[in-house]
């Protein structure tokens, strides 16, 4: 339950601190007063946006903090998938910048608004008179029956293979498009890929013969050189070996006369060794070279079917060309595999829309079960409240394909008079009639969902008189089970409460600030007379007063 609520620097709020108890906490004040601020305050916590252009002091940051006591462990799960720290004693803060920037923690954890929001809705529900719409909602009708049907985990169980099924549904798609669009390519892609595999591609062959294709075209000039350095080095008169050698015959003479000496006739030695193998490959390589034009033409056609193909795929050189043949027998071969896996899957998703319509018409069987509670309790709601009459009906009609909620498509019908035919609600519900209605609603559904905390808006609009006492009524014994916070303007309903808060305006240096105080027992008799009389009530509005409060 909500245990207290800070509120810094937000719209008529300077600094305000509430605390609430147990069972049925009213409110009222003056119109105008800041009931609706308080309230607007405490829907920043539950993850509500906010604006800056709200701050009672533009020059400050707006703090609105809430802690609560959460009586059991039952959202220690939600806590923990989170990785927030679960206290039996948890606060909810939020922080909004002067510029407009929020920040938002949970037991002084920095949390997204998301997360705020998904904790705060498992903490507080908020009906106000503007909420009656939400009664129109398909989800929230379906809502209703499915939250007497105790199929919690089997919805949780539908949904999440449902969200599976559009996920596998989505692929096959995907898929299948892929395949036909391959399929299109096909032809196209086996021809290039044939084409590149009839050319035989190595990796390297392209270097080594474009160097054969330089040695081939100019073979001659080759030749001519390699030839006339042969004749330099060993048959010209005198030839570079000869010369080399007279000077070995000279340096041999006198080498015993100067060490230095002859360590240079032993390299000269190694050098005519080295000249004379030089020549030798000279020789060797000028034979070899032979001009070639059937070796030249081979070469020529070959590099010709490579440089073709590059230009075609638009590539530098023959890796390039082995990697798109490697890609194009890929697609091919998954072309070939495609088939089998869209079968493959096929079967899954035809076994999986079997158990989902197997868990789906068991959804549809609990809340048949439970559309016959709703109905019944609900209606013995609406007579406790002034409306005897009042008939509410769930259609319970089967779709053709499974939704995201099974197989129903459940549609809420109402009437509050004899005689008369059940309609929707938007169609024959008067206000007050509808504040009841969903008065009856909220409070069903507060019993099967175990909420902490429910807040009640000036949900008695329309209503007065003996109907708004019998509302009181429902309202007080709500709050025997949960904690009840209501914001009302009518005495009957203000005279239920376990506790009685009082908001009020105060005007300091030229500046309007709300106030609330927690009545004493005396006080209330005041106030509730002021409800029933006006300003200055009389004796009998006191009387009427005590007799309210009992």
């Amino acid at each position: 339950m909500l245990q207290k609520l800070s509120i810094r620097n937000y719209a008529l709020i300077d600094s305000l601190d509430i605390e609430f108890d147990k069972g049925l906490n009213i409110i009222t004040g003056e119109t105008g007063a800041g009931k609706s601020i308080i309230l607007g305050a405490l829907s920043l916590i539950l993850g509500q946006r906010a604006e800056s252009k709200y701050f009672f002091n533009q020059d400050k940051k707006c703090v609105i903090e809430g802690h609560f006591a959460l009586a059991d462990d039952k959202l220690k799960e939600i806590f923990e998938e989170n990785d927030l720290d679960f206290f039996n004693e948890s606060i909810l803060r939020r922080e909004i910048s002067i510029d407009g920037k929020s920040r938002s923690f949970i037991n002084d954890t920095p949390v997204n608004l998301s997360i705020l929001k998904q904790i705060g809705e498992k903490l507080i529900d908020i009906h106000s008179q503007h909420a009656t719409q939400e009664i129109n909602d398909a989800d929230f009708q379906l809502l209703i029956v499915d939250s007497l049907a105790n199929h919690k985990s089997l919805l949780f169980d539908y949904r999440t293979d449902f969200k599976k099924l559009r996920q596998d549904s989505n692929r096959l798609k995907k898929l299948i498009e892929d395949a036909a669009e391959a399929r299109n390519k096909q032809d196209y892609e086996q021809f290039l890929f044939d084409e590149l595999a009839q050319a035989n591609l190595k990796s390297g062959e392209q270097e080594a013969l474009e160097q054969e294709l330089e040695k081939l075209t100019h073979a001659e000039t080759i030749k001519r050189g390699l030839l006339t350095s042969s004749g330099l080095l060993t048959e010209s008169e005198p030839s570079a070996l000869q010369i080399l050698k007279e000077a070995q015959t000279q340096l041999q003479g006198i080498e015993k006369f100067d060490p230095a000496i002859n360590a240079l006739y032993e390299r000269l030695k190694s050098s005519i060794i080295e000249i004379k193998d030089i020549a030798d490959e000279v020789s060797g390589l000028e034979e070899n070279t032979l001009h070639s034009a059937d070796r030249l033409e081979i070469i020529n056609q070959r590099l010709d079917l490579f440089y073709s193909l590059q230009q075609k795929h638009r590539v530098a050189n023959n890796e390039e060309l082995l990697d798109i043949q490697n890609q194009l027998e890929q697609n091919l071969n998954q072309l070939l595999s495609s088939d089998e896996n869209i079968e493959k899957l096929q079967k899954e998703i035809e076994q999986l829309k079997i158990s989902l319509t197997k868990q789906a018409n068991s959804l549809s069987t609990n809340r048949k079960k439970a559309i016959k509670i709703v109905e019944e309790q609900t209606s013995q709601t609406l007579k406790k409240v002034g409306m005897p009459s009042a008939k509410l009906v769930f259609n319970q009609k089967q779709l053709s394909d499974l939704s995201k909620d099974g197989l129903d498509e459940i549609t809420l019908l109402f009437t509050a008079n004899a005689g008369q035919s059940p309609a929707p609600v938007s169609k024959v519900a008067s206000g007050g009639e509808l504040s009841r209605l969903m008065l009856a609603i909220k409070a069903l559904l507060a019993k099967h969902t175990s909420l902490p905390t429910i807040i009640f808006d000036e949900i008695d609009t329309g209503i007065s008189g003996e109907t708004a006492l019998k509302v009181g009524e429902v309202i007080s014994d709500l709050g025997e089970n949960m904690q009840v916070i209501s914001i009302t303007h009518l005495p009957q309903i203000a005279a239920k409460g376990n506790s009685h808060y009082f908001v009020h305006k105060n005007e300091s240096a030229g500046k309007t600030n709300t106030g609330i105080r927690k009545l004493k027992s005396e006080e209330r008799i005041g106030v509730i007379a002021e409800m029933l009389s006006g300003k200055n009530p009389g004796a009998s509005a006191i009387e009427n007063a005590k007799d309210l409060l009992g």
